[in-house]
């Protein structure tokens, strides 16, 4: 009789195993299966930057792009971005800081895919994506155990659309040139002051503004947005602001580009939380 129920509660765990093992398999392909779909966006003829190409642009959004992109440089809006940093598990109050490493494909307007590991001892592994089909967060301890998993949800996509925008501010600002022609159904830019310009952009039905403020050279200080989050105390979703300091630029490619960015939920407000710290190590443009 003890040896029949040890049995079954072997073939219960081996069962639960093989169906959590299954699911990190489905996971994998989905995010490779993605991850090559935005890699394929990348045209293998694109125009190059000229000046005159951002005369029409409110001033700080021309200064922006002039700094962002060398003349001459292929207006790439794909890339592939390594890093490192830390990401807060824990709140404003008890920030939780853990070391992570990254790897990311950013496409506006069509997608990105975030890919990341930290390497505590719970050994927490994830992705984050946005696609005109679909959106996810799906994390794992132990590389193997569900602890959050969300998809198919209109809020999620809306939220996932807005860190596009921003992200993609930070790392493929060709995808905002209208020059460029990157794919958006609708790009316009406007002038917020003397060194502040915001972008609207709509896709698939989603639309989001953002605000780049430049310094004197056009090097880009910080991205603001509202976004759309439940990221509060009432777990409810709703507008709210969200933004990142760019720091530490390096060229890639013809783009200037930021490494250290610092990043969180009500940015500007006594609520910051900056729970993002990412140290960019490579970026490259398929």
């Amino acid at each position: 009789m003890l040896l029949r129920l040890l049995l079954y509660l072997l073939a219960i765990l081996a069962t639960g195993l093989a169906v959590l093992v299954a699911l990190r398999v489905w996971d994998s392909r989905a995010d490779q299966n993605l991850h090559d779909k935005l890699e394929r966006l990348s045209p293998s003829v694109v125009p190059r930057f000229e000046e005159q190409m951002v005369l029409d642009l409110p001033e700080p959004a021309a200064r922006f792009f002039q700094f962002a992109i060398l003349p001459g440089t292929e207006l790439k809006s794909v890339a592939v971005i390594r890093m490192g940093g830390e990401l807060s598990l824990g709140s404003r109050q008890d920030p939780n800081y853990q070391p992570m490493e990254a790897d990311q494909i950013l496409a506006p307007p069509h997608g990105l895919l975030w890919q990341v590991r930290l390497e505590g001892a719970s050994h927490v592994t994830g992705s984050d994506a946005y696609s005109s089909e679909n959106s996810w967060s799906r994390f794992r301890l132990l590389n193997l155990i569900p602890v959050g998993r969300v998809s198919h949800d209109a809020d999620h996509m809306r939220s996932a659309f807005g860190r596009l925008v921003g992200e993609g501010l930070f790392w493929t600002p060709a995808a905002f040139l209208p020059a460029a022609n990157a794919g958006w159904d609708h790009l316009e830019w406007e002038i917020v002051d003397q060194d502040t310009a915001a972008v609207i952009v709509r896709h698939g039905g989603l639309e989001q503004r953002a605000e780049v403020t430049v310094g004197e050279n056009g090097q880009p200080l910080r991205v603001v947005f509202q976004r759309w989050s439940n990221e509060n105390e009432d777990r409810f979703f709703r507008l709210q602001p969200f933004g990142g300091d760019l720091t530490e630029f390096r060229n890639f490619d013809g783009f200037n580009l930021p490494t250290r960015v610092i990043g969180g939920n009500f940015y500007g407000t006594d609520l910051y939380h900056p729970f993002f710290i990412a140290e960019v190590e490579s970026i490259s443009f398929p």
